[in-house]
């Protein structure tokens, strides 16, 4: 059994960082991953905690060596389960392999939480255990060890592609908060011209009503005096 762990920071928010994961694939870099298939989506009775299943669909190349075992497909498929807690701000995901999983077996763990001490962060780690089982100890460890390299190459890549993911939404993030702010100022400049209006209206009547009552007051007067 080879482990493999990395640990990493993202200069976004957490909260910023759950969303997007959710648009990680597909992406310019991670182009191994094909598609992306949520199975499953739960949200508990306080409404604080998500949970996911997903079946990731990844196609890339095997040397020749290792196709002799498995066959010649370059198709894997790997299920994935995530949460998102609220309470705790952490986002969860466990996956492992489907395909190939009499000969490999890769169980991941990647977490995702608040920097302790700047909340524009977000720290990433992850860890990956990989056993491979064949009846030739030689051939486990080469299997095990071409298994963290690759591991290794794509697990480089998914930091590259969703950086490239946070800073393409970040941008959209930008400008939706610049359209709310326009939007809210225009909003706020729209109800306090409505309010002065409104005082002028209502100055403008008194002023009248006022003016109407001195106007006819010996009338009024009468009226109310009529029949004393």
């Amino acid at each position: 059994m080879r482990l493999f762990q990395n640990t990493q920071e993202f200069n976004y928010p957490w909260d910023q960082v759950t969303a997007a994961n959710w648009r990680k694939y597909p992406n310019e870099v991670s182009t191994h991953v094909v598609a992306v298939d949520v199975l499953r989506r739960e949200l508990d009775v306080s409404g604080t905690r998500l949970t996911s299943e997903r079946l990731i669909t990844c196609k890339q190349s095997i040397p020749k060596w290792l196709s002799t075992l498995i066959g010649s497909s370059n198709k894997s498929f790997v299920r994935e389960v995530s949460v998102v807690d609220l309470n705790t701000k952490t986002l969860t995901l466990k996956s492992c392999n489907l395909t190939c999983a009499h000969l490999l077996k890769v169980y991941e763990t990647v977490q995702y939480m608040p920097h302790h001490s700047d909340l524009n962060k977000t720290c990433f780690r992850q860890e990956a255990q990989i056993t491979a089982y064949a009846t030739i100890s030689t051939l486990c460890n080469r299997i095990e060890e071409w298994s963290v390299k690759r591991f290794g190459e794509n697990a480089s890549k998914g930091r590259q592609g969703f950086d490239s993911v946070l800073q393409m939404l970040s941008t959209n993030w930008e400008q939706r908060d610049k359209l709310v702010d326009e939007l809210s100022t225009k909003v706020a400049g729209t109800v306090d011209e409505i309010i002065i209006t409104t005082d002028n209206l209502i100055k403008e009547t008194e002023l009248k009503s006022t003016s109407l009552i001195s106007r006819y007051s010996k009338q009024i007067q009468r009226a109310f005096n009529f029949g004393n």
